[in-house]
C-alpha cells in the first residue's frame, strides 16, 4: 500500500497493481492508478457502486475482480444496476478442496460463467486463481493445477464465453511458484482472442528473510543471483536481566512476522557491526523482542540488534513512513504507506 512503489513498478513495465479489498482500490485511484486487479471476490454494494462511478468517469480505468459463486454474481449485478460500463470479472478456480476461495470444480466454474452471462452489469474476461494454496504443494502438483486453470480458460473460450472481450485474462501467482506459473503460461494454446497473462507475485518488491528466501525458485538461475531481502529492523537492547536473556525495544507493533519470528542477524556497538552469534529471537510482546543468548554471547544494554523480517507484506502495515537506506545505512528517501 505504497503509491510510490505502485508507480515504480508500472514504470518498470508492470501491467497494473494487484489489490485485495475495496479501500485499497480507493488509495490506488487517488494516486492515479489506472489498472487494478482485485484478487478477491467483491460483493459489497457500496464499494461496487463506487467502482461503477470510477469506471463511468474514466474510460481508461481498467478494473478486474474474482467471482466464484452464483450468489456472488447475483449480489454484484443487483448493486451495479444501471451502471454505464460492465464490470470485468474472472472466474476463480480454487486450488483444491480445503483451499481458500474459488469454485472447487470446473462444473461450478461453468455455472458461475452462466450467471455472469445473464448479468447485465458484468462481463466475463477470463479465469484466475492462487496456486500457493495447492494442498501439500510441490512443483508437480502446482503445475497440474495450473494446467487445470489453462484448460478451464480454453474450455470457456471454446464455448464462446469470451465473445464480449478483446482479450482473455489468465492470471495466477503467489510468491513461491512464480517460475512454475511462467512455464505453464508460456504453453497456453492459441485462443480466439489474445491472452493477457497476468503473474501476481508480491514478494519480488520487498523480499524477506526466512520462508521465501529458503525456496529454490528464488535462486533457480544461480548466475543471476538470488533475491535479496528488503527490510532490516533495528532494535536496541534495553534490558539484560540474565546471561541467557535480553530484551530489545521492538515488538509486535514494530516487527513484521508471519511464518517465522524475526531473525537476529547483526549487532552494532559504537558504530561497529558484527554477526549476532548466539542471539535468537524467541518471542514478541507488544513493545519488546525476547532474545535468548547462548553462553559467551557478547550482548550488552545499549547495543543495537539488526533483525531480518519474515513476510514483507506486514511491514507496510506497521510502518507508515519507511526509510530507504543505502548499503552503508545512509537514509536516502522515505516510502509513505496507506492502510
Amino acid at each position: 500500500m505504497a503509491p510510490q512503489l505502485f508507480h515504480r513498478q508500472i514504470e518498470h513495465g508492470a501491467w497494473g497493481i494487484t489489490l485485495a479489498v475495496p479501500h485499497q482500490v480507493r488509495v490506488a485511484r487517488a494516486f492515479g492508478i489506472r489498472r487494478v486487479f482485485l484478487a478477491n471476490e467483491l460483493v459489497d454494494a457500496a464499494a461496487l457502486r463506487w467502482i461503477a462511478t470510477e469506471l463511468a468517469a474514466d474510460p481508461d480505468f481498467r478494473f478486474v475482480c474474482y467471482v466464484d459463486s452464483v450468489r456472488g454474481v447475483e449480489l454484484m449485478d443487483a448493486a451495479l444496476a444501471g451502471a454505464a460500463r460492465p464490470l470485468d470479472v474472472v472466474v476463480e478456480l480454487a486450488a483444491g478442496e480445503g483451499a481458500r476461495t474459488g469454485a472447487r470444480t470446473e462444473a461450478e466454474c461453468a455455472a458461475v460463467a452462466d450467471a455472469v452471462a445473464a448479468a447485465s452489469g458484468l462481463r466475463l474476461v477470463g479465469v484466475a486463481g492462487y496456486e500457493g494454496e495447492v494442498p501439500d504443494a510441490d512443483r508437480e502438483k502446482v503445475a497440474a493445477w495450473l494446467g487445470r486453470l489453462v484448460a478451464l480458460a480454453a474450455g470457456l473460450d471454446k464455448e464462446g464465453r469470451f465473445a464480449d472481450t478483446d482479450e482473455i485474462v489468465v492470471s495466477a501467482g503467489g510468491s513461491a511458484w512464480f517460475d512454475a506459473v511462467a512455464d505453464v503460461f508460456a504453453g497456453i494454446p492459441e485462443l480466439s482472442r489474445p491472452v493477457l497473462k497476468l503473474l501476481r507475485s508480491g514478494a519480488y518488491v520487498s523480499h524477506d528473510d526466512g520462508h521465501y528466501r529458503e525456496l529454490t525458485p528464488f535462486n533457480r538461475v544461480p548466475e543471476e543471483g538470488a533475491l535479496e531481502p528488503a527490510f532490516r529492523l533495528w532494535s536496541q537492547v534495553v534490558s539484560r536481566p540474565s546471561p541467557a536473556q535480553a530484551f530489545t525495544n521492538a515488538g509486535k507493533r514494530d516487527a513484521a512476522y508471519d511464518l517465522h519470528l524475526p531473525f537476529a542477524q547483526v549487532v552494532r556497538r559504537d558504530g561497529a557491526e558484527r554477526p549476532a552469534d548466539g542471539v535468537e529471537v524467541t518471542g514478541l510482546s507488544d513493545q519488546h523482542a525476547w532474545l535468548r543468548t547462548s553462553p559467551g554471547a557478547d550482548l550488552e544494554v545499549g547495543d543495537w540488534v539488526g533483525m531480518g523480517l519474515s513476510h514483507p507484506c506486514t511491514s507496510f502495515d506497521k510502518w507508515q513512513l519507511i526509510p530507504v537506506a543505502e548499503a552503508d545505512g545512509t537514509v536516502v528517501d522515505y516510502i509513505r504507506t496507506f492502510f
